[in-house]
């Protein structure tokens, strides 16, 4: 279990890190921490699943509407991908996502994840409105055909824009 200062520092570490390319992550047996780029991921052999958030509001408008979605700061997109093979060359692997979604006073809500297609490739998102400012920890499993469940934990402050 995470200590609330330490999500606290990791969190205000993730506001400081924008833009920044996200760095490699070991496999992780127990659900996968966000790292220091504001996502989780895992690897698995050459699986490699990701999951990051962010306000709507930040998104550019081609990227919202090949979502369809509103841009809204109140409104948070997750999404998850999960991959095959290297950068160059991965492929989407079909699978299963369920997340939730808690706020730091205990309200939890179930995201309605689904899969989009661009560019050749299946992307996992779903949405969640908040009030501003709050901090959301994303609970997120992953069943890849034909592979065992994982399960990342991603925790993301947000403010006004």
């Amino acid at each position: 279990m995470q200590k609330p200062h330490l999500v606290l520092a990791l969190s205000l570490s993730l506001l400081g890190a924008c833009g920044q390319q996200p760095s490699p992550a070991a496999v992780a047996p127990a659900p996968a921490p966000a790292d220091s780029q504001g996502e989780a991921v895992v690897r698995i052999g050459d699986v490699t699943i990701r999951a990051s958030a962010v306000q709507t509001a930040a998104l550019n408008a081609g990227v919202a509407a090949r979502y369809g979605i509103a841009r809204d700061p109140a409104t948070v997109l997750l999404l998850v991908t999960v991959r095959k093979g290297g950068d160059a060359d991965a492929v989407s692997l079909p699978a299963t996502v369920t997340a939730t979604a808690t706020d730091l006073r205990g309200g939890r809500q179930q995201l309605a994840m689904h899969a989009l297609e661009t560019g050749g490739l299946v992307d996992y998102v779903g949405t969640v409105s908040t009030t501003l400012p709050e901090t959301l920890r994303f609970d997120v499993a992953v069943v890849p055909a034909g592979a065992g469940a994982t399960r990342l934990q991603l925790s993301r402050d947000f403010f006004p824009l």
